[in-house]
């Protein structure tokens, strides 16, 4: 086998695993995402859905929902950043590590009494943020694992660099599989809050354990490729 023959197979096997990461990520997300939505009436990562609903709360003077959105925002930020900072410090099997955590936050969150929905809810949007730091990106390709409108978005605009005659399909194709995972894993969890409830949380943070563990069988530098590095920025040391 020639040199190049074997970097291309290690280069597909990669894809493929990662794309098969981010189904199953997606599918999670989606899970939650309906759950969170038919739980709480508000969204648990679209985060663009809640500032418009916060604004028009607040011009219509209910102003205790309108807060409560604009700190989900802020809780949603906290679960990005909070993500990056676990998987580059805690271990090298960095999918495994965000994924512990978000099981953790969705176990918690099932728990959480109904009288007190404000903290389950901000539960969910940490996880929710959390989840997108277990993948960042394919080959060098950006994913969205909560952020469907951005995959779509790259989708179109892939659809019309190929009508006016750009046959590389492969980087927007990718984009489906989010969405596809995400669509698959809002149906599941819409059918599992109307059978459970609030119960429904717990089967999701088994689930998200399941795809954690099954992680822990790739190989670690497959953990580091599908996060983006840091760069540290080396002008002000001697």
């Amino acid at each position: 086998m020639t040199r190049q023959r074997r970097r291309h197979l290690i280069r597909k096997r990669r894809t493929t695993t990662g794309l098969a990461l981010v189904a199953a990520t997606s599918f999670i997300a989606g899970m939650t995402d309906a759950i969170g939505m038919i739980l709480s009436g508000d969204f648990v990562s679209f985060m663009s859905g809640n500032t418009t609903r916060a604004a028009i709360s607040f011009a219509d003077g209910d102003y205790g929902h309108a807060l409560t959105l604009f700190g989900a925002l802020w809780v949603f930020i906290a679960g990005n950043a909070l993500g990056i900072v676990l998987a580059h410090t805690l271990s090298s099997r960095r999918a495994f590590v965000v994924l512990a955590a978000v099981a953790i936050l969705l176990a918690g969150a099932s728990i959480v009494p109904g009288s007190h929905m404000r903290e389950q809810f901000y539960l969910v949007v940490l996880a929710m943020g959390l989840i997108n730091a277990t993948v960042e990106q394919i080959d060098g390709l950006p994913i969205g694992l909560t952020y469907i409108t951005g995959a779509l978005s790259r989708f179109g605009r892939g659809i019309g660099r190929w009508l006016i005659g750009d046959r590389n399909l492969r980087g927007w194709l990718i984009q489906t599989v989010p969405w596809t995972g995400m669509a698959c894993g809002a149906v599941s969890g819409a059918f599992l809050t109307h059978y459970l409830g609030s119960h429904a949380l717990w089967i999701v943070s088994m689930v998200t354990i399941a795809v954690a563990l099954a992680t822990t069988l790739l190989p670690r530098p497959l953990h580091l490729h599908f996060q983006q590095p840091i760069v540290h920025d080396r002008r002000n040391t001697l």
